[in-house]
């Protein structure tokens, strides 16, 4: 593939948010206390992300693809013309399968 490089010089800095799945077990329900099966990597904030100078004027709803991450949109109540912020929506790996097979 071809990996795509941004210009720290140009780049727009950004907030990004990883979502992933809320639960490290896929039936947190089976235990009364289901809050020992919260994932606490559930949603990772990644600050002074740097983006393409294009990625500026994006507006809330448009998504994107940023390579090797997944599919991204521009957060609809955050997100700025000052600050910009994405939400991970789709993961382009499916990782949950690896732990219900461990």
């Amino acid at each position: 593939g071809t990996l795509h490089w941004v210009s720290v010089k140009h780049a727009v800095k950004a907030e990004v948010r990883l979502y992933d799945r809320l639960f490290n077990d896929e039936d947190p329900a089976r235990e009364d206390d289901f809050k020992k099966f919260i994932n606490p990597d559930s949603l990772l904030i990644l600050n002074n992300c740097k983006m393409e100078p294009g990625l500026i004027d994006a507006k809330p709803y448009t998504s994107f693809q940023f390579e090797r991450l997944g599919y991204f949109c521009v957060d609809t109540k955050d997100s700025s013309a000052g600050k910009l912020v994405f939400n991970r929506t789709v993961t382009l790996r499916d990782t949950w399968a690896k732990i219900k097979n461990t």
